[in-house]
């Protein structure tokens, strides 16, 4: 089996007027959706980062793919990996979006070879992916209410509004409640570094307030806190924070985060944080356990190089007795079903995953049949072959359709803010 054409959609999806540390999502959301087809007539599909970057790097792979046997994906990476291992470089870069790190893109293009070979595999063989790359350990994986304060407005110009404007605590409480009602989550994470800390601390607050302390609570604002804040947030915390909780990147840099982490213990307080900024590569891992930085490591098939990379990052966590979870960005069911099967196959993936997809709509899902379904914050590896999933091509044709229409092809969060919200706007770590 060979694989004999490559497909490449570039379609938008609404994204609502989120915000971070970063700045404000932008109306649209942009996804590149790949199929490979192979000469015996198996089609597998992923989903990735869109726009003009992510979708050139992979049209630059086209020869390279075409006649190749999907089952050969060592290979293939160790001569992609090698290539980019001649730019060197940190690609730990705080300022950069999610998927905007030129260093990652060659983990990012393969990653999106990689999950379409896997469902191909999958398919070939008659079995999902997560049995492929080595076998279930859970059948269903939990993810978390992922909250954001958030301007009003549903995103792409039209589309409905389910949570209003949320900035204050008492938004919050309400936005979660709603999420919740809705999908059944049993941890809660809360997107920061937007408002001033007292605000943001308050808003945890009046969470575990609302929801008691069955349901644990992280915190992430994106570095943009000094030392000293995110020493008094995790003070202040130090009890929400607690039992299965989470303080994510609260400062930038892992030498920052290490010693928020000695100061805390000094005081008593065993948070532990959590990174998705200044852990991003098999390198860094070591370099944050010998700091004592870093306790749970972020991870997230699309950047850290695809299902396999994620396992091995798993088994790298166990060995040095650190934790796991998993990043999220703006997705469809592609990267809904891709970051579930690996999460299935990761026994110490033990921490609720996060995931932007309460963010998107059934407007927008290229699958076939509609939205995956949460039962009680969880997603049920479907007993399908491969990922599970197929394409709606009607929908995927709408998305392609929006993408045209939308006036940019990169995203910057920091444009977004400047236009809509503060014309002065920059980010600054730290802020606060």
């Amino acid at each position: 089996m060979k694989i004999s054409g490559m497909t490449l959609h570039s379609i938008a999806i609404a994204d609502p007027p989120l915000r971070s540390s970063y700045g404000l999502h932008a109306p649209w959301a942009l996804r590149t959706i790949v199929e490979l087809e192979t000469d015996s007539g198996i089609r597998g599909v992923s989903e990735t980062y869109g726009g003009q970057g992510p979708r050139a790097a992979l049209e630059a792979m086209r020869d390279r793919l075409l006649g190749m046997d999907p089952f050969r994906l060592a290979g293939l990476f160790q001569d992609m990996d090698r290539e980019a291992a001649a730019s060197g470089g940190d690609r730990s870069q705080t300022w950069l979006v999610p998927g905007e790190n030129p260093l990652d893109q060659t983990n990012r293009t393969f990653a999106a070879i990689e999950i379409a070979c896997l469902d191909i595999i999958g398919k070939a063989v008659g079995r999902p992916v997560c049995d492929v790359i080595g076998g279930r350990v859970r059948d269903r994986v939990s993810f978390s209410a992922y909250l954001f304060y958030k301007h009003a407005g549903g995103g792409g110009g039209d589309y409905p509004d389910e949570y209003g404007e949320v900035l204050t605590p008492e938004a919050v409480v309400r936005e979660c409640h709603h999420m919740i009602g809705k999908y059944g989550f049993q941890e809660i994470k809360l997107k920061a570094g937007v408002l001033e800390p007292e605000i943001e601390i308050e808003s945890i607050r009046a969470l575990r307030r609302e929801f008691g302390s069955e349901i644990p609570l992280r915190i992430d604002p994106n570095c943009a806190w000094s030392v000293d804040t995110s020493l008094l947030v995790g003070e202040a915390l130090a009890e929400e924070l607690s039992g299965g909780g989470y303080l994510e990147d609260p400062c930038p840099e892992l030498k920052g985060m290490a010693e928020v982490r000695r100061r805390l213990l000094k005081r008593g307080i065993e948070t532990p944080l959590a990174s998705n900024v200044a852990v991003t590569s098999f390198p860094e891992v070591p370099r944050a356990k010998a700091l004592d930085a870093v306790q749970i490591v972020l991870s997230d098939p699309h950047y850290w190089g695809g299902l396999r990379q994620v396992q091995l990052l798993s088994h790298l966590c166990s060995v040095l007795g650190m934790g796991l979870s998993m990043h999220s960005n703006s997705h469809l069911g592609i990267s809904m079903m891709a970051m579930t099967h690996v999460a299935a196959a990761c026994p110490n993936l033990t921490f609720a995953c996060d995931t932007h997809y309460p963010w998107q709509t059934e407007r927008d899902e290229v699958v076939e049949g509609g939205r995956i379904q949460f039962d009680k914050g969880s997603v049920r590896i479907p007993d399908r072959p491969g990922l599970g999933v197929a394409l709606d091509y009607d929908q995927l044709a709408r998305g392609r359709e929006r993408y045209e229409k939308v006036p940019f092809r990169k995203r910057d969060d920091e444009a977004e803010m400047r236009k809509h919200v503060d014309p002065n706007w920059r980010r600054v770590l730290p802020r606060w």
